[in-house]
């Protein structure tokens, strides 16, 4: 008999760190060497699982895949959500909406770089929930851009804000050797230049939106 409280998972109980750790590993291989030359044996040893165990949580590649990319954007929408939520205005929850996307590109770029270099390997039906929830990312920026920059029609809006995240997420394939600090902050300004409107402005002299570029 196992002994009580020996923190191994008795036979028949799932380890609920399994997933996680398939997720994790999945996402270093691919990234490493692509989605087509990763195996889903090469996947279960880097993260410790024997034989079949990782057929008890994913029944294929494709399955894999799907649910790391959802990941990706699940946590971008929440996080959004949440600083939209949270914000005191538009130009305050624009600029978190900045800083936050900065980050994640900067900290977690491996997984990004797969979310762009392998999503087209998805089933149809798997890329279709993966884009909504992409336009609904979108939106979010789209809600609090618009108050800001009521000179641009929705369309126009929407193409600033992909602009936008396309500018910081050109990161994700140039290792400029930059330090941290010195890397979020440009990428920061480059987002903020293609929104049209600055970074909120701090102290007694606070105005509305600050401008970028010429008028």
């Amino acid at each position: 008999m196992e002994p009580v409280g020996s923190g191994i998972p008795s036979r028949g109980r799932r380890d609920p760190d399994r997933k996680a750790r398939i997720l994790e590993a999945a996402g270093a291989l691919i990234a490493r060497s692509g989605y087509h030359r990763v195996a889903m044996a090469d996947i279960g040893a880097a993260a410790g699982i024997v034989g079949s165990g990782i057929y008890r949580h994913f029944d294929s590649k494709a399955a894999i895949l799907a649910a790391l990319l959802q990941e990706v954007m699940d946590e971008l929408e929440r996080s959004a959500a949440a600083i939209v939520e949270s914000a005191d205005d538009d130009r305050t929850a624009l600029g978190e909406l900045v800083r936050n996307h900065v980050e994640i590109a900067v900290t977690d770029r491996r997984i990004l770089q797969v979310y762009h270099r392998e999503a087209h390997n998805l089933p149809e039906q798997s890329l279709r929930r993966l884009r909504r929830a992409q336009r609904h990312y979108v939106e979010e920026w789209v809600a609090v851009l618009g108050p800001l920059r009521r000179d641009l029609a929705d369309g126009e809006a929407r193409l600033t804000v992909h602009a936008t995240i396309g500018a910081i997420q050109s990161v994700l394939f140039h290792d400029s050797g930059l330090p941290h600090a010195r890397l979020t902050a440009l990428l920061a300004g480059m987002a903020h230049a293609c929104l049209g409107v600055g970074p909120e402005r701090v102290g007694p002299e606070r105005v509305g939106p600050e401008r970028v570029g010429p008028e």
